[in-house]
């Protein structure tokens, strides 16, 4: 999804917005890392799935995460290590563990990637599992650490609406931090992969449509995208 011009637009996120501001005034009014914003009820108990990733109320899907753990994240691009800091912040911490660990980020593409700003992933490949996960908010952690250069954080369609969608800062996006994107974790090995996954396409891919269509829009219109393999939950060493 493109990004609003400014802080007010981002509460208003839709899938016309505006392109990357250039790095002077307009940075700080800013380019966001922002999400769809859904327009359907969350799903409840009574309806959802067995499956636990099908259930995001489920006990499964709201496990309390390690204080720090590492997330091994292989991609088609090659391997990078995620440390993650519950400290940091405990709600974005929680929820990225519960994902990882029940196979959600399995085969979802890098569909936006913005040089010198950020690489945006978190969209399920299935558009059934993407209606459920869209619509699982979870409430804001307060902004503990800067958005450094290889820091991970939610993407956001304005208060209170983080879901599933991250982003890995390409640079030092500090004006970010002003603006509620709380870093949950970093990368501490395999930056140079993340600096090659595939930017061909910028902006292009739409949200909207990745949200309907799932991977079968990616894999026809942008076949070129890096995706996720895997991600494996480790013990902090």
């Amino acid at each position: 999804m493109h990004m609003t011009r400014s802080i007010a637009a981002v509460l208003l996120v839709c899938a016309a917005c505006c392109l990357p501001a250039c790095q002077q005034e307009s940075q700080q009014q800013a380019t966001q890392p922002a999400q769809q914003q859904p327009s359907a009820p969350p799903p409840t108990t009574e309806t959802a799935s067995e499956e636990p990733l099908m259930n995001p109320t489920s006990e499964q899907m709201n496990q309390t995460a390690p204080d720090q753990f590492t997330a091994v994240v292989e991609t088609s691009a090659g391997s990078f290590n995620l440390l993650m800091h519950r400290d940091w912040a405990p709600l974005g911490v929680d929820r990225f563990y519960n994902l990882a660990t029940n196979g959600y980020f399995n085969d979802i593409r890098f569909f936006r990637v913005v040089p010198n700003f950020i690489v945006q992933f978190g969209i399920h490949g299935d558009p059934a599992m993407s209606k459920i996960w869209r619509n699982a908010r979870i409430k804001d952690d307060k902004v503990t650490q800067s958005n450094k250069r290889g820091t991970l954080t939610f993407a956001t369609a304005g208060p209170g609406t983080r879901t599933t969608q991250l982003f890995i800062n390409f640079a030092d996006n500090d004006f970010l931090d002003s603006q509620g994107f709380s870093p949950l974790g970093e990368v501490t090995s395999g930056m140079d992969v993340v600096q090659k996954i595939y930017a061909g396409y910028g902006e292009s891919p739409d949200q909207g449509q990745i949200q309907q269509r799932g991977n079968a829009y990616l894999t026809e219109k942008f076949p070129k995208l890096d995706y996720i393999k895997s991600v494996t939950v480790q013990a902090a060493e």
